[in-house]
């Protein structure tokens, strides 16, 4: 990369975006899910390294550690979950506002530099009013996007820029002699993944993402926003890789695997029942497409379950893909054939689920999308 007159970067991205699957695990710093009641921990250092090793063994590329206003801290749990693991890598996600560019930055580089090269970073601008003014922030979803816009832009020009200091002066961000000295171990830089479904969202995504991550949709709603983003991003000389969020639900037979989405959905009824909660409108535009797609029913495109989004008010990747190992393996490369690479799941019991994964699930998909590129490989090889 090279410095631009404007102090921006020339930025065409390190992932390659004709590169094999990808796929990413979720690893939180203590069991727990929508059906399963969190144990009363603030911490749990054993679980955090059980799921890190599960998913090592188990052949996941990435762990997602989310950020949230009530958790732990994200590089910390990265950091524990390395310190048993040699190959995963962290994709920590990160609000933009709360920790300033240049701190940020380091922090970032300092994590890469620890894991040997096995850290990304996951822009998380915050669709919430309510959860973002849990940790103070009181903008509103327009600056928290043009905010995002700078703060990004700061990021690379930091992990990339070759002189010894960077100084800016922009509209949120003003400082001087910033050090570019803590620099990552992949270069140019740590992958940048991005999320969120508004039109802002996606305008910021297509100039700084190098994986654009949505919620598992429908076939049309996938077809839709990734060509809205791939037309966006060519504005800007730039590709994207796609990254889409499951909750898969295996069993030997379908109609195991059916049923047992039938329990978790009665489960969560139950304790949110239980715990007063009701199913909000929400306010961010991800969960408003996973309810304009469970609006069309539970069972979509054979595969795609919306019971747990109809459920919860869809506060999070909240579908799923039903059936056996290789019927949802199949239903993965549906979805790859229409240029999704990368895909973060996770499960509703999340240890025994990402055990399970590792062993049925990334196998076969992987088997199946390399037959897939070596069919693909091999009428050209011919032809030339």
């Amino acid at each position: 990369m090279t410095a631009l007159s404007t102090g921006r970067v020339a930025d065409t991205g390190p992932i390659d975006p004709a590169a094999s699957v990808e796929f990413i695990g979720m690893i939180h710093h203590k069991q727990g899910s929508e059906i399963r009641p969190a144990p009363p921990v603030v911490l749990d250092r054993g679980y955090i390294r059980d799921f890190a090793q599960a998913a090592e063994i188990g052949g996941f590329d990435r762990v997602l550690v989310g950020y949230f206003a009530d958790g732990a801290d994200g590089f910390m749990v990265a950091a524990a979950a390395a310190q048993h693991t040699e190959r995963l890598s962290f994709l920590v996600a990160h609000r933009p506002g709360f920790v300033s560019p240049p701190v940020a930055a380091r922090k970032f580089a300092t994590l890469d530099q620890i894991t040997g090269g096995r850290a990304a970073i996951h822009v998380i601008t915050g669709g919430d009013d309510a959860d973002m003014f849990r940790d103070g922030d009181v903008s509103t979803k327009e600056e928290r996007y043009q905010r995002t816009d700078e703060y990004v832009d700061i990021l690379k020009r930091l992990w990339t820029d070759p002189a010894p200091t960077v100084d800016h002066d922009g509209r949120f961000y003003r400082f001087a002699g910033a050090s570019t000295a803590i620099r990552c171990v992949q270069q140019p830089r740590i992958p940048i993944y991005f999320g969120g479904a508004s039109d802002a969202a996606l305008a910021v995504s297509a100039k700084h993402a190098d994986v654009y991550a949505l919620w598992g949709e429908t076939h049309a709603q996938v077809r839709e926003i990734t060509a809205r983003l791939r037309a966006e991003a060519a504005k800007h000389g730039r590709t994207l890789r796609f990254s889409l969020s499951f909750r898969p639900i295996l069993a030997p037979t379908e109609d195991e695997a059916w049923a047992r989405a039938e329990a978790i959905k009665q489960r969560i009824i139950e304790l949110r029942a239980k715990a007063g909660l009701t199913a909000k409108t929400p306010v961010n535009e991800g969960s408003k497409r996973l309810l304009a797609a469970a609006a069309q029913g539970e069972r979509l495109d054979k595969r795609l379950w919306t019971g747990a989004a109809l459920a919860t008010g869809a506060r999070g990747n909240t579908t799923s893909l039903v059936g056996t190992p290789v019927q949802v393996a199949e239903a993965l490369c549906e979805y790859y054939d229409m240029g999704i690479t990368t895909f973060l799941i996770r499960g509703f019991d999340p240890l025994d689920d990402n055990v399970e994964y590792g062993r049925s699930l990334l196998p076969l998909t992987k088997q199946m999308i390399a037959e897939r590129q070596a069919s693909r490989v091999a009428p050209r090889a011919a032809a030339e």
